[in-house]
């Protein structure tokens, strides 16, 4: 047997499964590879996301989580899941377009002047938008901005009841289908809801242990039928506890 056919060999024991050879038939692939999901369609609608909101998401990131950085870029490990509690895409938009943060948002507004954000809004009808580029960081979680992803729906009337719709729990699980591929470091999936049991993670960064805030989005339903959607990705659950 001469070197280059023994090379070639040992290269075919040591591949992927996804790139056996059919004439290698001893070999058998167990593993059950991430697929990336055909034809799925994301429409960028860009935030405001400029100079001026580059620098307080800095700011942001020294003050609450004791870190100085030259850039927003974050490795995704966390899917995070919202509603946007109004029933309007408009209306959900123009919230976490500008670069401040809304007068209206007295509970949070102690803490920074950075308006509210999200890499995704997914509406009505299940269209998902890429709001920003999806590893920046977005503040939507507290204590895990810097690193989770976050996925807004529209919805959630009167932020008191899951009324997302089918077409909304569908393009969310694929949504976290095309995160999870593209990302392979991503190992959480979570509700805003479930953000407290968190702290108890090497991820949780908040410094204040006074900024806390009660969420009920999008609740335990929805985030059921998600987990049953995506069980196959094998993301974790938060710890339990608070």
């Amino acid at each position: 047997m001469n070197k280059s056919l023994l090379l070639a060999l040992s290269i075919l024991t040591f591949t992927a499964c996804a790139k056996e050879e059919p004439k290698i038939n001893k070999f058998v692939c167990t593993t059950k590879p991430i697929q990336p999901i055909a034809n799925l369609k994301i429409i960028d609608k860009p935030i405001d996301f400029g100079d001026k909101r580059i620098a307080m998401t800095k700011e942001y990131i020294k003050t609450h989580y004791g870190k100085t950085v030259d850039n927003i870029e974050i490795t995704p490990k966390i899917i995070v899941l919202h509603w946007t509690a109004e029933m309007d895409f408009e209306k959900s938009f123009n919230r976490l377009e500008p670069q401040k943060l809304l007068t209206d948002r007295k509970d949070i507004a102690k803490a920074s002047a950075l308006n509210v954000s999200a890499q995704f809004l997914v509406d009505r009808d299940g269209t998902i938008y890429r709001l920003m580029p999806e590893n920046w960081m977005a503040r939507h979680v507290i204590g895990l901005n810097y690193s989770s992803i976050g996925v807004e729906n529209v919805g959630g009337k009167g932020n008191k009841k899951d009324d997302l719709t089918p077409a909304q729990r569908k393009a969310n699980i694929a949504l976290i289908r095309y995160l999870r591929h593209k990302y392979p470091s991503i190992k959480y999936l979570i509700g805003h809801h479930e953000y407290k049991q968190m702290e108890s993670t090497p991820l949780w960064l908040e410094r204040d242990k006074g900024y806390r805030t009660v969420k009920s989005d999008p609740g335990a339903k929805f985030m059921a039928e998600m987990r049953e959607g995506v069980k196959d990705l094998l993301l974790k659950m938060p710890p339990k506890g608070k």
